[in-house]
């Protein structure tokens, strides 16, 4: 029996997706949640899993091909050959005891253990009767030190492209991806819609960076999850909007809407490019809840597997070119938010303090906002608040 397999339903916010990946091919045997193909939308990779267990019989759709929401994609043969086929995935794991255990696996998490190089006796199921799941894979990889886990990840396969080679002077050309285009798009938006400025300061980092190591160790074991910087960034930006509601408004025809609550996009890397999942209602959460989210929000990126609601809205928005090395950069704002916190690389520098000159870590911070909401003054004194909390942090913990 031939079964339909579609789209998968897309938002009303997107209105189509190109096929970028086939996983499986005519004649390949396939079981149900398999994940049979990869669509990239403007905003996030869409998974497309196998309906029922069997054969695929014909793709209707190839890579590159832009396809709608619910669109038929292909076909699956669900026949007596299907019946044949294992209705769920395992693996054998030899116990301590040398007893051998099948161990159900759910197929998203056997294909990152593929690309991750886990072994299945490393992973604990959390799923009914013990089935491994795609979250057991997560946290195994983020226990496991970056150098033993660099060499087993595959390398983002490179764009289709067509090379030229006239008169020994080769080009490139590579198709631009719908995250890069939507990217280009939303950046023109900001520049051409909004009257951005930028402002800047600078904040001695001294005293946050000896607070963290006063008490890594500590709060890692409390909270088993990493102390970074951003996790202070972050609480006192929610201090300041909240001292300067401005920053926190967006402008909607012609009316300010001054929001009461606190979303704060965080600007993550990933292989597709630059996204910006949000940390909702941040005012609520604790330092070891934000550090938790953003690590969990990082692995998401690099495994494509953000959801649209978790990149969506926010009212405030934070990059740090600091990782990448920048010193000094103007951050443009995310439509229709009304201001973004540029933070940069922490640098030695000569600083004079009560007429000495001393050597402190230093950091350039930059605010660039909508100046047809936010006044020159406003913008300033949202910038000297972060820094003022951020050399002084116990007042972050006071909320002063």
């Amino acid at each position: 029996m031939a079964i339909d397999v579609n789209v998968p339903s897309f938002p009303e916010s997107v209105a189509d997706g190109s096929v970028i990946a086939w996983h499986k091919q005519p004649g390949d045997q396939v079981t149900r949640d398999e994940v049979l193909a990869e669509i990239e939308t403007d905003k996030v990779v869409f998974e497309v899993p196998a309906p029922e267990d069997g054969v695929l019989l014909e793709i209707l759709e190839n890579e590159g091909a832009t396809v709608l929401s619910q669109q038929l994609l292909a076909r699956i043969d669900a026949g007596t050959l299907a019946s044949k086929l294992a209705v769920t995935e395992t693996a054998v794991v030899v116990t301590e005891e040398k007893t051998a255990v099948d161990v159900a696996i759910a197929p998203a998490a056997r294909k990152l253990m593929a690309e991750k190089g886990i072994d299945v006796a490393q992973v604990s199921g959390s799923g009914k009767g013990g089935r491994i799941l795609k979250e057991d894979v997560l946290k195994v990889i983020d226990n496991v030190p970056a150098a033993k886990t660099a060499a087993s990840v595959k390398a983002v396969p490179a764009a289709p492209a067509i090379t030229d080679n006239l008169e020994g002077r080769p080009e490139k050309r590579v198709p631009m991806s719908r995250l890069r285009a939507r990217v280009a798009e939303r950046l023109l938006e900001a520049q051409h819609n909004a009257a951005m400025l930028t402002t800047f300061n600078e904040v001695n980092m001294k005293p946050v960076m000896e607070l963290r190591a006063r008490h890594r160790d500590a709060f890692e074991k409390a909270h088993d999850v990493r102390l970074g910087f951003m996790s202070f960034f972050v609480k006192a930006a929610v201090e300041a909007l909240k001292q300067i509601p401005a920053v926190n408004a967006s402008i909607e025809g012609s009316d300010v809407v001054y929001h009461g609550f606190y979303d704060i996009g965080i600007a993550v890397s990933s292989p597709r490019g630059l996204v910006v999942p949000v940390l909702r209602d941040v005012d609520q959460m604790s330092m070891a809840e934000i550090e938790a989210k953003i690590r969990e929000y990082a692995q998401k990126a690099q495994n494509k597997s953000l959801s649209i609601d978790e990149i969506s809205g926010g009212t405030f928005t934070i990059t740090n070119g600091g990782v990448f090395g920048s010193m000094l950069s103007t951050p443009i704002i995310n439509p229709p938010q009304s201001g973004i916190l540029g933070m940069h690389k922490i640098q030695d520098r000569a600083m004079v303090v009560n007429g000495e000159v001393v050597v402190l870590p230093m950091m350039y911070l930059a605010h660039s906002y909508d100046h047809r909401l936010i006044d020159g003054r406003e913008a300033v004194q949202f910038l000297v608040k972060i820094k003022e909390m951020l050399e002084d942090p116990a007042r972050i913990l006071l909320e002063v």
